[in-house]
């Protein structure tokens, strides 16, 4: 039978169909007027919605619409939150009063993932939170952006545990058509779709489009008529399948984002890589160029590279991304005709040894060898990666591999309670949402008088355990608890008793049992009848991670002893909803990585934007975050090599913290009743880190580092018929078929060994360059303290001037200024030098003398 599709739409009064603008841009996520709108307009159906408005105005009752027209004050709200919609995106905003209305800088931003809002359930954790924290920034700060995406059938899985606490998955269907997403078409109102080449087939995706405040994300789905079965589940799951499934659903994100770009009208001057999932854009951009420019492959890449910008987050090789060179050649067998390059030479853009031919094809790396700018995300992981990914610049030294760091920061406005920003609007000034980043606004938090504080954050831990309450309830229902278990579900946890929150992704590295590893001595902590703490666990395991799992099932029959069964608590099916609960109710965030496998942890951020104080290893932000007025650190930075000692070691630090200085300071209150030292740190976790640790200034950062620089020299090389990237090509071609020309002749320095100090010590260097100009190069003295070793460390390099030429010899001097007594060394070095290297490195050409 063939079936004939129609849409149904919701069907509003003409007085009520701003409520249908509102609903499909996600600023209501984030905005609390539109939030309490949706909420007051039903909010029983809000909940069963599962906070959909899209969902909730197809299903409302007409009698309810035909009741709310009659309220004076639901219309006048609903004024307020249009007018206050349409001031906001169509007002001045700071991009444009920075930069100026006619800036050349509009991002394409790809992502495996983005967390908008649990009403589109196309994230799993860290990495699409951030993502989609990236867009609402964005959103807010006017910077034209737009998000790449796959839109997922089924998503990321939802969980439940089982009678036993092993974890199972489920994987809901999302209605489309019921979601804050919209089908893009083309001139003749059909769906837009676009074609990506497979071994011996064409995939064809349609596009959706997601308004997100100003920002905009699009998203492909592969669920067509046209596909085979198979094909159809391309976009299926998220993090879903096989090898090959992760595969096929990078070269859609990468190749099919790219003309879904040029498809749906966008031409971006920046393309910013979230993580490698969507490196093989830069395959495709390459392609494009050379068929619109008639180049070869090497002269559109120096194009491409110039305004591709790439941030790492994994900081274990064995997170990222790598296929055999038999896979990469089943897939990309016909697609590097286009590109007029044979098989090895597409390899070895993805290998850190591109003349291995056993080392696989590593995502990381093709991203890396095709971004100007590449970044961990936090300042540890940045020191992480340049370690991790040193062999893809041989012979550069460490602390030089060009990749950088900007720490992630979180969208404040979507995750800080709303009776906390009532009281930032009191005390702050309602400027705190508009510009997080603004230090001053924050130290105001002093003003806030303590018991108000106090308060309002014990309001939020009762409606936290509420919460808990309801959600154990509902889980126990499921799992066909006995009658009085789920009876017994209300009396677990007390609205007054210091809560600890750990919910994360539950891997191995993130040790979610170290708490649990002297049992005794928890258990003792947990049923003290005076001074008790409580625990609320959540997260969820990958489908195929079986250890992670078991993690998970150990906690949940600990959670059993009938002594402690009401203070520690698992929440099943971890999502945005959970987590706002948890960050905005909790006293304690607890993380307990092994340091340095964090790249970030953003979850700490946003509950130390809620006054939780963070009880943490010093890994990822929290290396940065800490401070004694903040919150607590387990350790001082150490790292280890015997896994087991570090356990024993740093789970006995933590029950120290936890019996000397947390649960003291938690109940030592003055007559008054309020603990004012923990308030005291409370306000110090505000004001010292929410300037910091927000998406605001992280987006500021990378649009006055990356974005603004990538953009600039994407114009310089694309101009005049890309006449600078065809430049720049010949002269890196000249420079390695000469470079083996280059040769130090002969130094002279003192012979005096020893120089005071503040005095300079002189260096002369006698170099041939072969056919090499001396304007081509960089001549440099890398100096630094010598270690036990004989290796310079905390290096700098001084550069050496050119002086003359004699019989194809060049002569460069320069100096040394010695600062500091101790035993210092130096090496010399020549490096390429060209105007438009973003990086010195970037040609991988080093002579070290």
């Amino acid at each position: 039978m063939k079936v004939n599709a129609y849409t149904v739409v919701p069907c509003l009064p003409e007085a009520l169909k701003p409520l249908e603008k509102l609903a499909y841009n996600l600023r209501w996520s984030w905005d609390p007027s539109t939030l309490s709108l949706f909420q007051r307009l039903d909010r029983e159906l809000w909940q069963e919605s599962g906070h959909n408005p899209v969902r909730m105005l197809g299903t409302i009752k007409q009698e309810r619409l035909n009741a709310v027209l009659q309220d004076d004050g639901f219309m006048a709200h609903l004024e307020r939150a249009s007018d206050d919609f349409d001031k906001y995106m169509g007002g001045v905003n700071w991009f444009k009063q920075t930069y100026g209305s006619s800036a050349a800088l509009t991002v394409a931003y790809f992502s495996f993932e983005f967390g908008i809002s649990e009403a589109v359930p196309i994230y799993s954790g860290g990495l699409g939170i951030l993502a989609g924290d990236h867009i609402k920034s964005s959103s807010d700060l006017g910077l034209p952006i737009v998000g790449v995406s796959l839109l997922y059938r089924e998503g990321y899985f939802r969980q439940y545990l089982n009678p036993d606490g092993w974890q199972q998955e489920i994987y809901p269907v999302n209605d489309f058509y019921n979601m804050p997403v919209r089908l893009l078409t083309d001139k003749d109102k059909k769906p837009l779709k676009v074609r990506v080449e497979f071994p011996g087939r064409i995939v064809t995706v349609q596009l959706w489009e997601m308004e997100v405040g100003r920002s905009k994300l699009l998203l492909m789905d592969a669920n067509v008529p046209e596909n085979t079965p198979e094909d159809r589940d391309m976009t299926a799951q998220l993090y879903g399948g096989d090898h090959e499934q992760r595969m096929r659903q990078e070269v859609l994100l990468g190749i099919g984002g790219i003309r879904a770009l040029k498809a749906a009208g966008y031409k971006p001057d920046i393309y910013h890589m979230n993580e490698g999932h969507a490196a093989f854009l830069a395959l495709e951009r390459i392609r494009m160029i050379m068929e619109e420019q008639k180049v070869d492959f090497d002269v559109a890449a120096e194009a491409v590279r110039a305004s591709n910008v790439f941030t790492t987050h994994t900081p274990v090789p064995a997170g990222n991304d790598s296929f055999s060179p038999a896979t990469v050649d089943f897939y990309f067998h016909e697609f590097i005709r286009s590109l007029g390059i044979d098989m090895e030479k597409l390899l070895g853009l993805g290998r850190q040894n591109p003349y291995d031919r056993n080392e696989p094809f590593c995502m990381t790396v093709l991203a890396l060898n095709h971004a100007a700018y590449s970044n961990g995300v936090s300042k540890l992981h940045g020191s992480v990666s340049r370690k991790m990914w040193q062999r893809v610049w041989p012979g550069t030294p460490l602390d030089e591999v060009p990749i950088g760091s900007i720490t992630n920061g979180v969208h404040t406005s979507s995750w800080i309670s709303q009776e906390l920003g009532n009281l930032f609007d009191r005390y702050l000034g309602p400027d705190w949402s508009r510009n997080p980043s603004a230090t001053a606004l924050w130290n105001r938090a002093d003003e806030i008088p303590d018991a108000e504080l106090w308060r309002t954050h014990e309001r939020r831990r009762e409606r936290l355990v509420a919460f808990a309450r309801k959600r154990l309830k509902k889980q126990l229902v499921q799992r066909g608890a006995p009658e009085s278990e789920i009876m017994a579900s209300d009396e677990v946890l007390d609205p007054d008793a210091l809560t600890i929150g750990f919910a994360r992704r539950f891997a191995l590295y993130k040790r979610g049992t170290l708490l649990l590893r002297d049992a005794t001595r928890l258990k003792k902590l947990l049923t003290d009848k005076d001074r008790p703490i409580q625990i609320i666990f959540a997260g969820k395991a990958h489908p195929a991670d079986t250890m992670a799992k078991d993690i998970i099932r150990e906690l949940v029959h600990f959670m059993r002893d009938p002594a402690i069964r009401r203070r520690v608590l698992f929440i099943e099916d971890y999502d945005m909803n959970v987590a706002r609960y948890l960050m905005q109710g909790v006293d304690v965030w607890l993380n307990t990585p092994r340091r340095p496998l964090e790249a970030s942890g953003t979850s700490g951020m946003k509950a130390a934007a809620n006054g939780a104080l963070n009880l943490s290893i010093l890994d990822g932000w929290w290396c940065e975050g800490y401070a004694p007025n903040t919150g607590f650190a387990i350790g001082q930075g150490e790292e280890w090599e015997d896994l087991n000692q570090q356990d024993e070691i740093e789970s006995a630090a933590l029950y120290n913290i936890l019996e000397k200085e947390v649960i003291p300071e938690f109940y030592d209150r003055a007559a008054d009743g309020l603990p004012r030292a923990w308030i005291h740190r409370m306000k110090g976790a505000i004001q010292h880190l929410c300037a910091g640790f927000n998406a605001n200034r992280m987006v500021n950062d990378y649009i006055s580092g990356p974005y603004i620089g990538a953009a600039s020299a994407g114009i310089k090389l694309a101009a005049d018929s890309l006449a600078g990237a065809k430049e720049l090509c010949e002269w890196k071609k000249r420079m390695r078929q000469n470079w083996n020309a280059v040769q130090l002749v002969d130094l002279k320095t003192p012979t005096d060994k020893e120089v005071l100090v503040g005095k300079e010590l002189p260096i002369q260097a006698t170099i041939r360059l072969g056919a090499i100009q001396p304007t081509e190069v960089r001549v440099e003295a890398y100096f630094g303290e010598l270690n036990y070793k004989g290796e310079i460390t905390n290096a700098t390099a001084a550069t050496l001037a050119f002086d003359s030429v004699s019989d194809g010899v060049c002569l460069f001097k320069g100096s040394i200024t010695c600062s500091t007594s101790g035993r210092f060394g130096f090496g010399l070095r020549v490096l390429p030098a060209h105007e438009s290297l973003v990086s010195q490195f970037e040609s991988k050409l080093i002579y070290w003398a």
